[in-house]
């Protein structure tokens, strides 16, 4: 018997719209290599050019922005031995998939994302049917390789629900057996911003730190972070104060962030020192990231070879399941 079959499998794809940073790093993949290194997971991260191309986009720059990513989850610690790491594109069914998957849903349906209408107001000039059908081509990533667990953020949940929306229509119409995917917690799931609202965010500028930035950009950035006197009776619980305590117990420990509390509630924090120590703590525990890509830079062949294996293998996974698919919506081309 296959033990394959045994395994939960797991879909997640990161889009090509700029270098991982911490928050995608501690929310997503650290998550990603603890499930990889499961034997109970089967899992698959790509680098989603394809959904990269739904928003204005560099179509000079895409190719390198998507071999970034995947050398951002090399350098990160995803093994390809123990998870298929390849780019969207190089797997074409996904893109069948989503047009088959796309008679399923109205397109009232899709203009009512709350998902939607947040991009329609950042990119007015550019609603296309690439950004309406966003959500169908993510279900169609993962119900392709009828993945059941898919490590996202809480703000993808709408898009998941229109995925088991499409796997419960194609199964109650067409006797296919996809599961209803569920978002899977990853711990630190949430980063905040620098800028002290909201979570990290490569579209948004100031609010992130790359895991490659030097020691003197990492300072500057966490510099920017809005503060107080540093002196109260309440411990801040949100803004930039807040994000800083977060920061120090992911990057110094628990102990730490109880000690700068402590510090706030009685004699006062001098910001100017944590902001230092915090940055000085953020770039050594990112020294192996950096190492690991410096080193992966100089073996372009080793990572097209990834990329290459990475996708030969979820071709297998995804032409069984396009396959089966089009043989029960009766696409047989008259054979």
């Amino acid at each position: 018997m296959n033990k394959k079959l045994n395994k939960k499998r797991v879909f997640s794809g990161t889009r090509a719209t700029g270098r991982l940073h911490v928050g995608n790093y501690l929310g997503a993949v650290k998550g990603y290599i603890e499930l990889s290194n499961n034997p109970e997971y089967e899992c698959i991260y790509m680098a989603v050019d394809v959904h990269t191309i739904t928003t204005p986009y560099d179509h000079q720059n895409l190719s390198q922005a998507t071999r970034n990513i995947i050398m951002d989850y090399l350098a990160c610690g995803l093994d390809p031995k123990k998870a298929i790491i390849t780019a969207q594109s190089l797997v074409s069914e996904h893109a069948e998939l989503a047009f088959l998957f796309s008679s399923m849903i109205s397109v009232a349906r899709m203009q009512h994302l709350p998902t939607f209408k947040e991009k329609v107001k950042q990119h007015p000039d550019n609603v296309t049917m690439a950004l309406l059908n966003y959500p169908i081509l993510m279900a169609a990533d993962i119900l392709i390789y009828k993945a059941g667990l898919v490590p996202v953020g809480i703000d993808q949940e709408p898009h998941l629900e229109i995925a088991r929306e499409i796997a419960r229509k194609m199964n109650e119409n067409f006797g296919m057996d996809f599961p209803e995917p569920k978002r899977f917690a990853t711990k630190g799931e949430y980063v905040p911003s620098l800028l002290g609202e909201g979570k990290m965010s490569k579209t948004i500028e100031g609010s992130y730190i790359n895991l490659t930035d030097d020691l003197e950009t990492i300072k500057k950035k966490i510099a920017v972070t809005p503060t107080d006197e540093g002196k109260g009776e309440v411990v801040p619980t949100s803004g930039g104060v807040a994000n800083l305590l977060v920061f120090a117990e992911l990057f110094q420990g628990e102990q730490r962030r109880k000690d700068y509390e402590q510090q706030y509630l009685n004699k006062g924090i001098r910001y100017s020192e944590l902001k230092g120590e915090l940055a000085e703590a953020v770039y050594k525990d990112l020294e192996p990231i950096r190492k690991k890509r410096k080193e992966l830079e100089g073996k372009s062949e080793y990572v097209n070879q990834i990329i290459i294996n990475g996708a030969e293998r979820a071709r297998k996974i995804a032409r069984k399941t396009l396959k089966e698919v089009k043989e029960k919506m009766g696409l047989k081309g008259g054979i």
